[in-house]
């Protein structure tokens, strides 16, 4: 908890000197973000051109919409939402499935989200350079919402509750597309190299 309050006490400065017109304020605002904004929206869109626009669209509203930052939550997890909500738009304008319909009844898997780590171990995966040439593959081919969620919490080391601020999903719902989508990563390397992982 001590941790979190300097976090907060940094963010609560830095917005107030962006709002205070501060000279080089919302630059630094930019430097420190744009890595996040980046990944997020490029995780989603995988278009180089598309994601440019995107984060630039996305840290004008960040620029707009600033002075409704409360500090309830990170400021990296404010900006981490106004990327996702910018990716995710533009996504459904071009009409693009954001995530693979569920299989089954997904409301009766509360078993699953207390699994969220069933075995499957992506760095282990990754340690095989024909493995992880094959696990790579996958998760691109992966709709953009699992993609997203995998990314941020197994390769970024985003904490759920981070990422339910981002995306707005609740943590149940992140721990069932965390599982399915780990359980789908394993059936097609399996399929893909004869590989029990």
């Amino acid at each position: 908890m001590t941790d979190a309050a300097p976090a907060h006490e940094d963010d609560r400065k830095l917005v107030e000197a962006v709002l205070a017109n501060t000279p080089g304020a919302f630059e630094r605002l930019v430097r420190e973000y744009q890595g996040l904004c980046w990944h997020i929206i490029q995780r989603m869109v995988r278009q180089p051109e598309d994601t440019r626009e995107l984060c630039q669209e996305a840290f004008l509203r960040v620029h707009q919409c600033l002075h409704q930052y409360r500090g309830e939550s990170a400021l990296k997890s404010w900006i981490g939402q106004v990327a996702y909500s910018v990716a995710k738009r533009h996504l459904e304008k071009r009409r693009i499935a954001i995530v693979d319909p569920p299989v089954g009844d997904d409301e009766d898997g509360l078993s699953l989200l207390d699994h969220v780590s069933d075995g499957f171990d992506l760095e282990a995966a990754c340690a095989d350079a024909e493995i992880a040439a094959g696990l790579h593959e996958e998760i691109e081919a992966l709709p953009p919402m699992q993609r997203t969620l995998l990314t941020l919490y197994h390769l970024d080391e985003v904490p759920i509750v981070e990422i339910a601020r981002i995306t707005g999903l609740a943590e149940g719902t992140i721990k069932s597309h965390l599982f399915r989508t780990r359980a789908r990563l394993r059936e097609r390397l399996q399929a893909r190299m004869g590989v029990i992982v």
